[in-house]
């Protein structure tokens, strides 16, 4: 089996590093983050899809905290645990 590309390496640990930095956001400074999503939502001039999906779970603050966190939790293990994965297949 070859050695996983470099670059493959570098894009994936990016992207976790993305994950877990929207993660620790979501932790550690939950208020300006609820806050930022929310402004972005109802800001008009941004067009997502599915905006009235979203604030409407938006609405019931401490439901949204609550899965967001559980959630959080699964995706942070997901992610370090594949982060280790692929540094092992890069290394062998």
């Amino acid at each position: 089996m070859e050695q996983a590309p470099l670059g493959f390496v570098l894009v994936f640990l990016l992207f976790s590093f993305i994950f877990l930095s929207n993660s620790y956001k979501l932790w550690f400074r939950t208020e300006g983050y609820y806050k930022d999503l929310y402004n972005s939502l109802v800001n008009e001039k941004t067009p997502y899809p599915f905006k009235n999906f979203f604030l409407k779970r938006l609405e019931n603050k401490q439901s949204w905290l609550f899965w967001q966190k559980a959630f959080s939790l699964l995706g942070i293990v997901a992610v370090v645990s594949m982060d280790v994965l692929v540094v092992m297949a890069y290394l062998k």
